[in-house]
């Protein structure tokens, strides 16, 4: 299957959100989408080709989908691009595959802090529900296309988390984007 445009992958598919760890500079941005796309011309489960696609968010959230009609990634594929992505990364002086840290909006800018940083903002009211969090952890094109990477912090797992009494009702609940 050859590599697609990202919108062309249907809503049931299968999604990966892979964070850097600092936000890409244009040529890095060049760099990361070509090696990604030789990648995928190749991307492969037990030698049945992957019909799969890539974006870029904002320069920090590479996304990858999959058509998991036309093949579905096995487990040895999915760390093949997991691999990939980490050498990838190391070579650019980045992470691609860390999702511990929380990325919120903070006025225009994307910030990234770990999650005691992230509480510690809640503690002192730096930030709140309605603060603008990105989801790492979407796993379905439905969900991304849906509900968004960026949303309020009450409609994803982070109201969960930090946010227990302002979190909206089914969000946090792993199992709404299985």
């Amino acid at each position: 299957m050859p590599r697609v445009d990202f919108p062309v992958l249907p809503d049931h598919g299968r999604v990966w959100v892979f964070p850097a760890s600092r936000r890409l500079a244009e040529d890095e941005e060049r760099r990361l989408l070509a090696e990604v796309d030789t990648f995928l011309d190749g991307w492969a489960a037990h030698g049945a080709p992957l019909r799969a696609g890539r974006e870029l968010v904002e320069g920090w959230f590479l996304l990858v989908g999959v058509d998991e009609d036309a093949s579905r990634p096995s487990g040895c594929s999915i760390d093949a691009l997991v691999n990939r992505l980490e050498s990838l990364g190391q070579a650019l002086g980045l992470s691609l595959v860390d999702r511990a840290p929380v990325w919120y909006r903070a006025a225009a800018e994307i910030r990234r802090v770990n999650r005691q940083e992230f509480k510690a903002l809640v503690t002192e009211g730096a930030v709140d529900p309605d603060t603008r969090v990105f989801d790492t952890s979407l796993t379905r094109l439905e969900a991304l296309r849906g509900e968004g990477l960026e949303r309020a912090a009450r409609k994803s797992w982070h109201g969960f988390a930090f946010f227990r009494d302002a979190a909206a009702p089914g969000s946090g609940n792993a199992g709404d984007r299985a």
